[in-house]
């Protein structure tokens, strides 16, 4: 049976746990799990390599910009010819598009040939117009020139060209379909011009293909899984400002201002909260409702620029938006109905703020020291999310592999040439996926280790407090949020390593099980039957529940670590014997507390998504050269760094009342279950009527 842990203020026991020594909290500590203390650094090495690999091979341009047939990227400006400011592919030959569409068909869009333009060519209303290949050989024009003149220098050519151009050869071929400009590519739409059509058959031209095949022959290719994947992502890198603005300052600024409220306005915070959450995610429910064309006309549309009104596009990602809208109004019917649920219990949750406010109050420094590991990760967020970028487009361009029998003329070897007709496309290798989840996993990593030091400072510091009988004290260390960093920092880096990670590797597990269910279920192989459905629901509810556990039992090993100096094992074991042993005292008042609580960050997150919304509903990200496809992925970061930030900030609450607890527990069982050290307010607040009489006497 273990001995007595000592209190942080007054006499503490040595490491044999037999003799006691006098002094302060930071006495008697020795470095613990110092092998995972090197891991992390070994990690952190490792994701410095990583990412110079993707900063060395990636370009987020890919992630917008097409290839032409030369392999160009569309937009570069080092390419040759330079292709500055020509960042939308258009496909050529109309009768490959045509090809790529048709079932069975072993010709694929990327072979067909494609250039980059300023905008996107239309059929002329009286005769007939053409889109010329880059002007190179004997056609002496700038590419300035070349654009100019609308990409036709037809009337240049020689007559063997000109009859090359007839065969849908080259260098010139005619506009008869009218396109848009869908995602920085030119999609046909399938409705030919009659005037350029006629005017090309009395010409002399092949036969052009006007079936419904080659509109939806690009619009397949431009809606593929990976091409979503890939706008996704460039929409992040367009969105830089978004994910500033409102996922890191107004976040702080929320944050800073809630613990304020908490310190002045505790009696009210927790019926400000509630309220303030409702309104909130219905706000969030409906701009997805307006964004998924449900309600009004503002739904996103996949075509940039101006275009005919009567054109309609639809891309996956306004799928997504609807299923997203649908979730959100599932998840807004059981908010509102929960938050009514705990009406009654929110005297109680007032009651457990009090003596959080109370040592805010006591402890002031506690208020502005988030602001240290918020600056250290919107740093590594910086880094990181600018190396996830490049690594999602460290792919090689390559020359495709096909057996096409095609030809086109060659301006610089003046003649048709029937061998060089395959595309390029951007080849990703199996490293490169495991460098993306190396990428990912140390990331969320990195954001538990610095919460979970975060947490301990905290700790540490709330327990000078308890330890004092919730008074100022001589002995509490000058400024004990300094103190307690320089404990965390000297000898409990390895233990907070260590609990991070645990938590990173269950939710990384549960990622990989997730996708696997997911990609059997696209398969076709899981089951149907109701059988099998509550056992997928049910393997998922477990996983979550691990999860959960798991956190909550770093929170508290978090604790015992600032108060004890002990291994991470160590002081979870001590932490959960602690909880169990006073599981019917705290329960309640510790779950109501962390509901008021995990609202009041679901209110910071949803306020920096609802500012998402309106800044990304602007000119610039809509209609402009950094439109975005759809508000969903940026909404979401920004959601999700504000409930981080928001999660440092609220730690102050949430570890206090948590400390404050747990050192009760403890202060209980070091006397025969009589707290000596406990303020009268956290007395009151767990309802010891005997233990208020004897601190009133």
């Amino acid at each position: 049976m273990r001995g007595p842990l000592g209190a942080v203020i007054g006499r503490y026991p040595s490491s044999d746990g037999t003799t006691e020594i006098g002094g302060i909290i930071r006495h008697n500590r020795k470095c613990r799990d110092i092998v995972f203390l090197v891991i992390f650094i070994a990690f952190w090495v490792a994701m410095i390599v990583n990412s110079s690999f993707g900063f060395n091979q990636g370009n987020p341009l890919r992630l917008t910009y097409g290839l032409d047939y030369k392999g160009n990227l569309c937009g570069d400006k080092h390419a040759h010819p330079g292709l500055r400011k020509l960042e939308l592919k258009y496909w050529l030959n109309p009768n490959q598009v045509y090809q790529s569409g048709v079932k069975d068909s072993q010709f694929k869009l990327s072979n067909a040939r494609s250039i980059c333009l300023w905008d996107c060519p239309i059929p002329s209303e009286d005769s007939l117009n053409w889109v010329c290949d880059y002007p190179e050989g004997d056609i002496r024009l700038s590419m300035r020139d070349w654009i100019n003149r609308n990409y036709d220098y037809y009337e240049f050519l020689t007559p063997e060209m000109r009859n090359t151009s007839l065969q849908l050869q080259g260098p010139c071929y005619p506009v008869i379909f009218p396109s848009v400009n869908v995602y920085w590519s030119c999609q046909f739409i399938a409705r030919a011009s009659n005037i350029s059509l006629r005017h090309w058959q009395q010409m002399g031209g092949v036969n052009i293909n006007e079936d419904m095949v080659i509109d939806k022959s690009i619009h397949r290719s431009i809606n593929s899984r990976s091409s979503v994947l890939k706008r996704y992502m460039a929409d992040i890198g367009k969105s830089w400002p978004v994910l500033i603005v409102c996922g890191g300052m107004l976040p702080l600024f929320l944050s800073v201002i809630w613990l304020l409220m908490i310190r002045h306005f505790v009696s009210a915070m927790p019926w400000i909260t509630v309220a303030l959450f409702n309104i909130l995610i219905i706000t969030v429910t409906m701009f997805y409702y307006l964004k998924a064309g449900w309600i009004g006309n503002d739904a996103i549309s996949p075509i940039i620029g101006e275009h005919d009104p009567y054109i309609n596009v639809f891309g996956r990602e306004l799928h997504h938006l609807r299923a997203v809208a649908i979730l959100m109004t599932f998840i807004m019917v059981v908010s509102i109905l929960t938050s009514i649920a705990i009406v009654r219990r929110i005297l109680m949750a007032t009651s457990v703020l009090k003596v959080a406010a109370k040592v805010i109050g006591e402890v002031q420094a506690l208020i502005i020291f988030p602001i240290i590991p918020y600056a250290i990760l919107a740093i590594f967020y910086m880094f990181w999310i600018s190396a996830a970028l490049h690594l999602f487009s460290s792919g090689q361009v390559v020359k495709n592999n096909c057996n096409t029998n095609c030809c086109a003329y060659d301006l610089v070897a003046k003649k048709v040439n029937c061998d060089g007709c395959c595309g390029y496309s951007i080849h990703y290798t199996p490293h490169i996926a495991v460098a993306i989840f190396f990428h990912l996993f140390g990331g969320y990593w990195a954001t538990q280790f610095f919460i979970a030091c975060s947490s301990t400072v905290v700790a540490g510091s709330v327990a000078s407090y308890y330890w004092a009988r919730g008074e100022t004290s001589p002995e509490i260390p000058f400024l004990p949020v300094f103190a307690s960093m320089k404990r965390l920092i000297r000898y409990n880096l390895g233990s907070v390593a260590l609990g991070s990670l645990v938590v990173s590797l269950v939710e990384s597990i549960r990622f990989i099980l997730e996708s696997i269910r997911r990609k059997l279920k696209v398969a076709g192989v899981t089951s149907d039957g109701w059988f099998g459905k509550i056992g997928n629901h049910t393997s998922q509810g477990c996983l979550r529940c691990v999860e959960w556990t798991i956190k909550s039992v770093n929170r508290n090993a978090y604790i015992m670590i600032a108060i004890t100096g002990k291994s991470f094992f160590k002081a979870s074991e001590i932490a959960t014997e602690l909880i169990m042993n006073n599981i019917l005292r705290i329960g309640k008042v510790n779950v109501i507390g962390d509901v008021i609580l995990f609202l009041g960050k679901l209110c910071v997150s949803l306020s920096s998504a609802i500012f998402g919304f309106l800044m990304l509903d602007t000119y610039k990200y809509r209609a402009a050269h950094n439109k975005i496809s759809s508000p969903l992925l940026p909404v979401l970061i920004c959601w999700a760094l504000g409930y981080v930030v928001a999660t440092l900030f609220f730690a102050v609450v949430e570890m206090s009342i948590d400390t404050i607890i747990l050192s009760f527990c403890q202060d209980s069982e070091e006397h025969q279950g009589t707290a000596q050290y406990a303020p009268p307010l956290l007395i009151e607040t767990l309802g010891d009527q005997n233990e208020m009489q004897r601190l009133t006497q």
